[in-house]
């Protein structure tokens, strides 16, 4: 399996590293080009505005969407949980578009409020995942088609619709590749 990681803006490296811990080829994808010669996507945390303005400018947004819609599997992380939504509250930005969710940007607060959780997630063996929360946004509402997999409080931070994970927080900062694993297996 070949699976990219879109490197637009981010910690795109993070993801990579840990991708190529598994056994699939991993590589950093940045164009048209890039995205033809994949099986599966990830996108990173970073800035979702800055992100969703490139994926336009570079030609890459109806792309991505094209493959989404053709069963590419694409988890976005953080940021790119953001760009998965079809709608983002109180803010206006370029997104994909793909999933049926509602998310808020920042939900747990500003930089200073980043926190780590360990994590109950559902179909997910073993013990809780550790997941660290920076600056992460959160689901606020579901379609049905939407599975909700992981929540802190009544907070939905981990989704799933078809072949596209939603993931509030950073699994290439722990260690812990299961959440890959899960995601490869869509």
């Amino acid at each position: 399996m070949k699976v990219g990681v879109l490197a637009l803006q981010g910690d795109f490296q993070e993801h990579l590293e840990v991708l190529r811990s598994l056994p699939v080829e991993a590589f950093l994808v940045k164009d048209e080009e890039g995205l033809n010669k994949i099986d599966a996507l990830v996108i990173p945390g970073g800035e979702s505005t800055t992100m969703g303005i490139l994926l336009t400018r570079w030609g890459l947004r109806e792309k991505i969407v094209e493959r989404a819609k053709n069963g590419m599997p694409i988890l976005g992380t953080c940021a790119g949980m953001i760009l998965l939504a079809k709608k983002v509250e109180d803010h206006q930005q370029p997104l994909l578009g793909l999933m049926n969710i509602t998310v808020r940007r920042n939900a747990f607060g500003r930089q200073r409020d980043s926190f780590e959780s360990d994590l109950e997630i559902k179909g997910m063996e073993g013990p809780p995942l550790r997941a660290i929360f920076i600056r992460a946004p959160i689901i606020t509402s579901v379609a049905p088609s939407v599975e909700v997999l992981a929540q802190i409080d009544d907070k939905i931070v981990l989704a799933k619709e078809g072949n596209l994970l939603a993931c509030a927080f950073h699994p290439e900062l722990t260690g812990d590749t299961r959440l890959y694993r899960f995601f490869l297996g869509l």
